[in-house]
């Protein structure tokens, strides 16, 4: 079903305001409630939002290694932490969230279980290196983006997807699994296209829709496992 065009303007009116608040974030950075425990938010960096708490429940065995891709504040890398995971890498392409992934890692006592690296998608992850899961929360829309602000909600052309699927499996150990958020309002098909010619099946995972009456309304946010085929 698509999504209705009017609530696709409401939609634009409240990321492009989301935006301006990430652009205007002070820079001692603002604290952000996220599945009950707090996270610092720096200048240009994507607040954790209604979507996070779907990909933040997924399964991790005790002693998995985890990559989490686009990690924003890191709050789905920590949450891999906190399940104990063996290892937990976390890469983004925006300094400002390195940076913040960084100290949100330090604030939970993570600073030496959680590596977070600058890098465009895989690019700075080591051929040798490989995980039992891999997470990541891109952006939904296939919309052009003006700045990193932006970029956080953002996908033109779905660069992030094509980037993502492209390398994932080279990243993944054999029986490895992904996990990937979407939405209604997003880019679903395109994106269970590009995970079919990756050679990945997929089930959903987890759902999250609103009511009439609920300012998010007619949203619903998606969570999805792949494994290869």
């Amino acid at each position: 079903m698509a999504f209705p065009r009017a609530a696709l303007r409401a939609l634009d009116r409240r990321q492009g305001a989301l935006a301006g608040k990430f652009r205007r974030t002070p820079g001692s950075g603002v604290i952000r409630a996220c599945n009950g425990r707090k996270f610092i938010v720096f200048k240009n960096v994507f607040w954790a939002f209604y979507d996070n708490p779907l990909l933040e429940d997924f399964p991790v065995k005790v002693g998995e290694s985890v990559l989490d891709v686009g990690t924003g504040t890191g709050v789905i890398a920590i949450f891999a932490a906190y399940k104990d995971a063996g290892r937990v890498l976390a890469v983004e392409v925006n300094p400002s969230a390195v940076k913040c992934a960084r100290e949100n890692a330090r604030r939970h006592g993570f600073g030496k279980k959680i590596e977070v690296r600058l890098s465009d998608m895989f690019d700075s992850v080591r051929p040798d290196e490989k995980f039992d899961v891999i997470a990541a929360n891109l952006p939904f829309r296939d919309k052009p983006a003006a700045d990193l602000a932006e970029a956080s909600m953002w996908d033109g052309n779905l660069r992030a997807h094509r980037k993502f699927f492209e390398g994932v499996a080279l990243r993944l150990n054999p029986g490895g699994r992904i996990y990937v958020n979407q939405s209604n309002f997003g880019a679903v098909a395109e994106m269970k296209k590009l995970a079919r010619k990756a050679g990945f099946s997929f089930k959903l995972f987890a759902t999250k829709r609103y009511p009439k009456g609920n300012p998010l309304y007619p949203c619903e946010f998606y969570a999805f496992e792949l494994k290869v085929k």
